[in-house]
């Protein structure tokens, strides 16, 4: 069973939480039934939101292999391309509470400790012996792997790699051993590799693609460098999402005056630290939490008391409200179009060309941050989907129908659960079609037009929606 916690690695918002939980496949898999849906299950879920629950799901401890509905197709169905957003692994936290000592997390890599993966001694063997490789600069002044026996702030832990070799070398069963998307002699320019400029970022797509490509070749790795945390590119000045973006941020802040509870722990910790409340606030003490929780480490404790469990779970409780209210408002969702339209726009332009027989890009990989993901969620009206966890992936697949070679369908995935009839694209066609995908033609409609529907005015196309006035 995995878990959720909202991060605080930006200030920019995350999307909502509900479980994606698997039903029963018939044997043909072609029945609407046979799709997981998002909802609660009424097994395993508590009754009411846990805030304990959901930090759990957010840390995604790896354990046993997870079941995954990547790669799922009748036989008559090729794969085509295959486009993957990550979030980073698990890191060390980015702020500290102030006058407390830092949780002592050994962000060195070591074989026989727990997290445990067959391929990392053999990872932390290629990675020290340097690239061979050059990088998009700034990237080629990282380094390959974590290597600090104190963590650095923001770097990715043990932890972390492990999520990351898991996910590529779940992915390597489906999508080469299975579907021989890439070809033995596969080349360079069948690989799109891009990263923010962070190392953790850069290191989990590493971490990933050690476990996924059965020859890891650093003359074949080539990662692009993104400036942005959106991936927007070239198009990145879109001042109608800014405006967004603060309204929302102003509508997370008078929820945030209304909970007296939350004013309380607040208040209570900083007399426990002895700092004022409000640079207690401003130094986001969550982030430090999580790691505490996620690497069970107890909660720092001074002179006055200790922070303790009961404070966490407000905190977080007060984060599962403000995803609730967040739905309902709409001011996220206006900024999730805006911001996730440029890297959703260079996804359907790659799958447009793989139609067309062209053999690069096979393979697309973007290792970003939670808000990378949460837009893209939300935009593509996944609103009932969990906040990224460490190591979240979503996953666009390409399938081409071998009988009716023409007609191309694709398939969303979220950490291994099928949610394309759950996109505000796809919702209603497999109500009119027994095919358990969706056409390729929806996806692009959705995205060159349909989905500036959303935020009302008369704009329906990128750059009219980021500059009409009357926002």
């Amino acid at each position: 069973m995995r878990y959720f916690i909202k991060s605080m690695e930006h200030s920019v918002c995350p999307s909502s939480a509900v479980h994606l939980i698997p039903v029963s496949t018939p044997k043909n898999g072609m029945s609407s039934k046979s799709r997981k849906r998002i909802m609660p299950d009424p097994v395993t879920e508590p009754p009411v939101t846990d805030p304990v629950y959901e930090a759990l799901l957010y840390c995604n401890i790896p354990s046993v292999a997870e079941r995954s509905m990547e790669g799922h197709a009748p036989h008559h169905f090729k794969l085509v391309s295959v486009h993957v957003f990550i979030r980073h692994g698990d890191r060390y936290p980015l702020y500290v509470i102030p006058k407390t000592k830092r949780p002592e997390i050994d962000c060195t890599l070591v074989a026989n400790r727990k997290p445990y993966h067959p391929k990392l001694e053999a990872f932390v063997s290629h990675m020290s012996k340097g690239s061979g490789a050059s990088f998009e600069s700034p990237l080629n002044s990282l380094p390959l792997y974590p290597n600090h026996p104190l963590c650095e702030m923001g770097e990715l832990t043990q932890t972390g790699v492990v999520q990351h070799l898991q996910n590529g070398q779940l992915l390597r069963d489906i999508y080469l051993k299975k579907h021989k998307l890439l070809p033995n002699d596969w080349s360079a320019d069948q690989l799109y590799l891009e990263t923010t400029g962070k190392s953790r970022t850069l290191q989990s797509g590493l971490a990933l693609l050690y476990g996924f490509l059965p020859d890891f070749d650093w003359k074949k790795i080539y990662f692009r460098h993104q400036p942005s945390a959106l991936f927007c590119s070239g198009s990145c000045y879109c001042p109608v999402r800014n405006q967004y973006l603060e309204k929302e941020q102003r509508r997370q802040y008078l929820l945030r005056l209304k909970n007296s509870q939350l004013e309380k722990t607040y208040g209570e910790m900083a007399k426990i630290v002895d700092v004022p409340t409000k640079q207690l606030r401003a130094a986001n003490p969550i982030d430090s939490m999580l790691c505490h929780f996620c690497h069970n480490v107890s909660f720092p404790c001074t002179r006055n008391g200790c922070v303790d469990m009961e404070h966490f779970k407000v905190i977080k409780t007060h984060q599962i409200e403000d995803e609730r209210e967040r739905r309902e408002k709409k001011l996220y969702l206006g900024y999730s179009v805006l911001g996730a339209h440029p890297i959703l726009n260079q996804t359907i332009g790659r799958m447009q060309r793989a139609t067309e027989g062209r053999k690069e890009e096979l393979f697309a990989l973007y290792s970003a941050h939670d808000v990378t993901l949460s837009p893209v969620l939300s935009a593509l009206g996944l609103s009932e989907a969990r906040f990224p966890r460490f190591a979240a992936r979503l996953i666009f697949e390409l399938w081409q129908d071998r009988e009716k070679p023409s007609e191309h369908s694709v398939r969303i995935l979220y950490n291994g659960v099928d949610v394309t009839f759950h996109t505000s694209f796809c919702q209603d066609h497999h109500k009119r079609s027994p095919k358990p995908m969706c056409p390729l033609e929806n996806l692009v409609r959705f995205v060159k037009r349909d989905m500036f529907v959303a935020l009302g005015g008369s704009g329906t196309n990128y750059y009219d929606a980021c500059h009409r006035e009357e926002f």
